[in-house]
């Protein structure tokens, strides 16, 4: 996995983890779920799984409305599932890559909610 143009040839497979697999019944995919069924993405031929917002959210807006950044959404398992699976992915061959907008944020989010100090910018 080092060729630095490895996109331009490799096969995609955009995921919502939500709407994958469910292992703990609730009807909602989780990581262990996607984790279950790597075998599976590898029979595809994908390259890379696309991995739509997985992050805390209110959930307001297809879960791109991200309350942090820093964490998974509980619905989806735990940091330790992520790592998990990511481990497993790469195993696998299969690279990861996260939908990841920052100027796409919930009212949640600790910066817009009054939870930690606004970042200042000095402009020249």
């Amino acid at each position: 996995m080092s060729d630095p143009l490895w996109y331009k040839d490799a096969v995609f497979y955009e995921l919502h983890v939500r709407a994958f697999q469910d292992t703990n019944g609730d009807g909602i995919g989780d990581f262990p779920g996607l984790t279950s069924r790597l075998d599976y993405l590898k029979e595809l031929g994908i390259d890379c799984l696309w991995l739509l917002p997985f992050f805390p959210s209110p959930l307001r807006d297809d879960g791109y409305d991200v309350s942090d950044y820093r964490a998974i959404h509980p619905d989806y398992g735990t940091m330790g599932d992520f790592e998990r699976f990511l481990e497993a992915a790469h195993a696998h061959g299969i690279r990861v890559i996260a939908d990841f907008v920052m100027n796409h944020t919930s009212d949640q989010q600790s910066v817009v909610s009054g939870g930690a100090p606004r970042p200042r910018f000095s402009l020249p």
